[in-house]
């Protein structure tokens, strides 16, 4: 409510109403009036997110950088309230709903984290609707409020957010992140959830609908790019893949070879491109098929292991979408794990989908065009 008062005092003050306070002549901005009236910094902090909302440029193209920690996980920050609180979060192509840890919540992996404390926001508000979100590792349970949410430069008010009342097991104990932003499609969200990119689609705030992301090999420069496409991030052009379902980002791979030969996806299989996902994942028998191919042996954890010396022959393997041959090179499927290199592919029992995870990401800058409801590819640099 406080920033629906400020917001109507601001317009009034643009309109010249009986309410202003401050002398404005015609031509002279609300910016210009406040600092001749040394009133513009007291101002600024006290109603930044009223004054964003309300004359923030619509259509912005904003870059949020990515941390990679250790190529497995990448995320960035956001804040959540008013004023606003800090977060860390993987922006999730897997999934639809945003969610951080609460007050409310008790569990081990709550007390590691920043936890939301909606009582010190002035533009929460409380939904009374339940949140229980199953990935394929990890479970959270929470409730849903709504409130103002900023990514880089993007203000995205009434947001609806999931406040975990509860993170059960180990998964989110010890992770890098504190909860998981998802940028899917709404038909993947939890019940009274709109996810954060709908609403700044409907609301105008991103120059075109559609985000893309770089992610970076061992360092800095990974980047999310709200609204835009960034052309330094990748070589030759980009080619378009149609989503088939209208879910998770999911369109149709036609084969994958080595050599040549068919190995996996034998007749076309439907893939999903997922930056939450750090390994590349596929059917058990066909991913075995593979490990088979570049010569991979299984150890322990079910984990596949090869030399790393013989890096410079093993093959390729190339994943064949919508006509076009995107090679993995061998050190882009695996990684060094002392004097042995794993195996970035992973096998997985009843998997209905490929998972082009983050292996794969590394090597093609993606883009998730929700106007056309396409994947952009590209080689990233």
């Amino acid at each position: 409510m406080r920033s629906l008062v400020v917001l109507l005092a601001v317009l009034a003050l643009s309109q010249g109403s009986g309410v202003t306070r401050i002398p404005l002549h015609k031509g002279k901005s609300i910016r210009k009036a406040l600092k001749e009236s040394g009133m513009l910094e007291d101002f600024l902090k006290t109603h930044q997110y009223a004054i964003s909302s309300k004359y923030s440029k619509s259509g912005q193209v904003a870059s949020e950088p990515l941390l990679n920690y250790m190529d497995c996980q990448y995320f960035g920050k956001i804040y959540i309230g008013t004023p606003p609180q800090e977060f860390t979060v993987v922006f999730d192509t897997g999934s639809s709903d945003l969610w951080v840890p609460s007050t409310y919540c008790k569990s081990e992996a709550c007390q590691n984290h920043p936890r939301f404390n909606p009582s010190k926001s002035s533009t929460f508000r409380d939904l009374r609707k339940p949140l229980s979100i199953h990935y394929g590792t990890g479970s959270m349970e929470g409730v849903l409020g709504s409130d103002t949410v900023i990514v880089s430069n993007i203000v995205d008010p009434q947001q609806t957010v999931g406040l975990s009342t509860l993170e059960p097991g180990n998964v989110f104990v010890y992770s890098q992140f504190d909860g998981i932003l998802g940028m899917a499609y709404p038909s993947l969200a939890s019940e009274h959830s709109v996810p954060v990119f709908d609403n700044m689609m409907s609301r105008h705030l991103v120059a075109q609908d559609l985000f893309s992301v770089y992610m970076s090999r061992n360092g800095q420069g990974s980047m999310l790019t709200l609204g835009g496409i960034d052309q330094s991030y990748y070589t030759g052009s980009l080619h378009w893949v149609p989503v088939t379902v209208q879910e998770y980002w999911q369109f149709t791979v036609d084969s994958i070879t080595i050599d040549g030969t068919v190995v996996a996806c034998v007749g076309g299989c439907q893939a999903i491109l997922d930056t939450g996902t750090s390994m590349l994942v596929g059917p058990s028998s066909d991913i075995l098929n593979i490990q088979k191919a570049v010569g991979a042996r299984k150890g322990r954890f079910d984990m596949f292991y090869t030399n790393c010396k013989s890096l410079s022959s093993m093959p390729t393997v190339v994943f064949e979408i919508n006509g076009k041959k995107y090679p993995l090179p061998p050190y882009a499927y695996t990684s060094q794990d002392g004097d042995f290199c794993t195996s970035n592919f992973q096998g997985e029992d009843g998997s209905e989908h490929w998972i082009l995870g983050d292996v794969f990401i590394r090597e093609y800058y993606s883009v998730f065009d929700r106007a056309n409801n396409r994947v952009g590819l590209a080689k990233a640099i």
